[in-house]
């Protein structure tokens, strides 16, 4: 990941590869946002080759120009912020913009960004785009043509020296680097992350994290036919390589709430005897996303040493057909003894989760958040950009709340008592598919069976997860580690409740 800076020194002085600047659109044309730092020729430069070079000042618009005049950086880069309401973007503008810039620099030493940080939630927004965008996934990559982030990220702001910014930076690093974490473990091939190597991959970042109070616990494929883990042990039936159930808890002392995160690790879904169709069939090693972004979650917590006990469940298994998978009409007995009907192998990933929120809830926590790459019908409903969360009405706000100020984009959905008829089974107490309209609902009501009293919310990330198309704003092609964010501020917001 870069090394980032922050200096109050004259923008035109900084001798970067790259200086940023930010570009409103206007129906008078582009204008350079906070021009008085930026010497007039600089300004003059940008507004009269704007017509000549199509500069719009449009959202994820990225432009190079020639340094001109008395500029010590070899070239100026316009990143669009859109249009204006006020004088300064919103946060999540300013992230996007710094992060649209930063990816397009790939291969830059130094990267000067001079948008607006008049103050430390600004230096956050200005620190954590940049990091997010300077990101390249390189481990299948040979040769020294592999795409490299910028190497040295210098965020200028008249608050450098105040303690408050300081502090927002410091956090923005440990958000970039859970961030990258996720997208690393997203975008791996399932051939290297398999279920017992994400569970090695997870005692390796505890330990390379260094945080202080974390403990990882790993339950084999014995341990978990032992304890009654028959949804985990059901869908990893099919693989050669058997399931893991992962516990890493992050236990500061005196902790002021107690938070239980439960993560769907299907580290390659087949659709098991239930086949999905070719087409698209590998993005399918993104339907672990849930599970990557609650370890970086918890590592991220403790090391900002928040004082909230946070445990995260990593429920792992390849979901694949074989002579052993599962069948269609098979019954499992879920941690505490629910039984499932499977009607269909391709809904599996409720069920590993099914034994996590029974694991988590034993432990009695004080809100359990399970985030799941879930239904396509995720996708159907809110599309490729924005997540779904269910749950009670006070831990579904919380969490809508928390994306909010994160910057995410999370969706309040209804769970309709009626659609849980659908889920009714001739032979188990749950069948695990319901009727075909309103699938997320319908997987909503069902994990819902498996937290009993408990403040809940289930995020539905099963689009936003795995970026298939182009990169826009911060955000790359592949894996792009959502869903951090918002458990980080939801568990920053109960430590000081």
């Amino acid at each position: 990941m870069p090394r980032v800076t922050l200096t109050s020194a004259n923008p035109a002085r900084q001798t970067a590869d790259a200086l940023v600047v930010a570009v409103a659109s206007s129906p008078a044309g582009p204008r350079v946002v906070g021009a008085d730092w930026l010497p007039a020729e600089t300004v003059e430069q940008v507004t009269g080759l704007a017509g000549v070079l199509g500069i719009t000042g449009a959202v994820d618009e990225v432009r190079r120009l020639p340094a001109a005049g008395k500029l010590a950086a070899r070239t100026v880069v316009l990143t669009g912020v859109g249009p204006l309401d006020e004088v300064v973007p919103d946060a999540e503008t300013l992230r996007r913009a710094a992060g649209a810039a930063l990816r397009e620099l790939t291969g830059a030493a130094s990267v000067a960004v001079a948008l607006p940080a008049e103050d430390a939630e600004q230096v956050a927004a200005v620190a954590e785009g940049a990091l997010f965008g300077a990101y390249a996934y390189t481990r299948y990559r040979s040769g020294e043509d592999a795409p490299a982030p910028a190497a040295e990220i210098t965020v200028l702001t008249p608050r450098a020296r105040d303690k408050s910014a300081t502090k927002a930076l410091a956090r923005a690093e440990v958000l970039a680097a859970a961030v990258h974490g996720v997208r690393d473990l997203v975008n791996a091939a399932p051939n290297d992350l398999y279920p017992a190597a994400f569970a090695d991959a997870a005692k390796a970042a505890v330990k390379d994290t260094g945080a202080k109070g974390v403990k990882v616990t790993v339950l084999d494929e014995k341990a978990l036919a032992a304890g009654g883990y028959g949804g985990i042990l059901g869908v990893g039936q099919g693989s050669a390589r058997p399931p893991r159930l992962v516990k890493v808890s992050y236990s500061p002392s005196r902790p002021a709430a107690k938070v239980a995160l439960v993560g769907k690790g299907i580290t390659f879904d087949s659709g098991g005897i239930s086949i999905k169709p070719a087409a698209g069939m590998d993005a399918m090693k993104s339907d672990m996303a849930g599970a990557a972004a609650v370890l970086h979650t918890v590592l991220a917590a403790a090391r900002l040493e928040l004082p909230v006990a946070v445990t995260g469940w990593l429920c792992l298994a390849e979901n694949m057909p074989s002579g052993t998978a599962q069948r269609p009409s098979d019954v499992l007995t879920i941690r505490g003894g629910k039984t499932v009907e499977v009607l269909n192998t391709d809904a599996e990933g409720r069920l590993v989760m099914a034994d996590g929120l029974v694991a988590a809830v034993e432990e009695k926590p004080d809100v359990v958040l399970d985030i799941a790459t879930l239904t396509g019908a995720q996708l159907v409903a809110l599309g490729p950009r924005v997540s779904a969360v269910m749950g009670d009405d006070s831990t579904r706000t919380e969490v809508v709340d928390a994306a909010g100020a994160a910057g995410e984009a999370f969706w309040p959905m209804p769970l309709p008592a009626d659609l849980r008829a659908g889920l009714k089974s001739k032979v188990a107490d749950i069948a695990n598919i319901g009727d075909r309209f309103g699938g997320m609902l319908t997987a909503g009501l069902f994990l819902q069976e498996f937290v009993g009293s408990t403040p809940w919310a289930h995020l539905d990330i099963a689009g936003p997860a795995f970026n298939e198309k182009a990169p826009f704003g911060y955000t790359p092609a592949g894996g792009t580690g959502v869903g951090v964010r918002t458990l980080l501020a939801l568990i920053e917001a109960r430590a000081i409740r």
